[in-house]
């Protein structure tokens, strides 16, 4: 089954294409700009090219629902819906936080703390055993504090993403490893998506929204005086 994955809830711009569970082609990009919108369709493109496809080998989209980046997961959902309405293909979605654990299971961590990062000290967050991958506390909007994670601290915990650096100055973990150069990318969005492909867990198009996790806050302009 050809699939085709899109990941825009973080800094990095990513685009997979497989063929079942065998990557095929990925192509991403981490930038500070949040590069989705003029990058996404383009990074399409390539994968499909890379992987020797076109749109119309497609049989399945699989989107990084967030939580993280607001305008970024209103775009992946927007271009996966479309890409869906347009090929008559399902929808799956996983959360983003699933794919930055990927990597670090079955190394010998006992749990994996994934972080994006939110503003000032939030984070966007969830915790994971780390030899099954199996949810331990779910997916929330936390403000970091030094009691943050107590309960973890007497074990061997990697705390991954962009919000690992916060993490790091904050918390008294000298035993941790922390690791904020992970972002979510869609190459780790496979694994998921089969299990949910197989157990038939689509979402409905028409009705799917982003897991935003809070609610949008735009920064209000100020009115000019009279």
């Amino acid at each position: 089954m050809k699939i085709l994955y899109l990941e825009t809830s973080s800094k990095n711009c990513s685009v997979a294409v497989s063929d079942g569970e065998k990557l095929l082609c990925l192509c991403e990009e981490v930038s500070d700009n949040y590069k989705q919108s003029e990058s996404l369709h383009t990074y399409v493109e390539w994968a499909l090219e890379g992987a020797g496809l076109t749109m119309k080998d497609i049989e399945a989209v699989s989107l990084g629902k967030g939580p993280g980046s607001y305008t970024g997961l209103r775009i992946g959902a927007a271009s996966a819906k479309g890409f869906c309405y347009g090929l008559k293909v399902p929808l799956t979605a996983v959360n983003s936080l699933e794919s930055m654990i990927e990597p670090f299971l079955g190394m010998n961590y006992d749990f994996i703390v994934p972080l994006i990062d939110a503003r000032r000290m939030e984070v966007y967050t969830a915790v994971y055993d780390g030899h099954t991958g199996e949810e331990q506390s779910a997916t929330e909007a936390k403000i970091l504090d030094e009691t943050s994670f107590e309960e973890f601290k007497d074990k061997k915990v990697v705390f991954v993403g962009d919000g690992a650096k916060k993490a790091k100055d904050i918390l008294n973990f000298p035993d941790a490893d922390f690791r904020d150069d992970i972002y979510p990318s869609a190459q780790y969005l496979i694994k998921k998506t089969i299990e949910k492909i197989n157990r038939e867990e689509f979402e409905d198009i028409a009705y799917f929204e982003p897991f935003y996790l809070k609610d949008f806050h735009g920064v209000k302009k100020k009115k000019s005086e009279e």
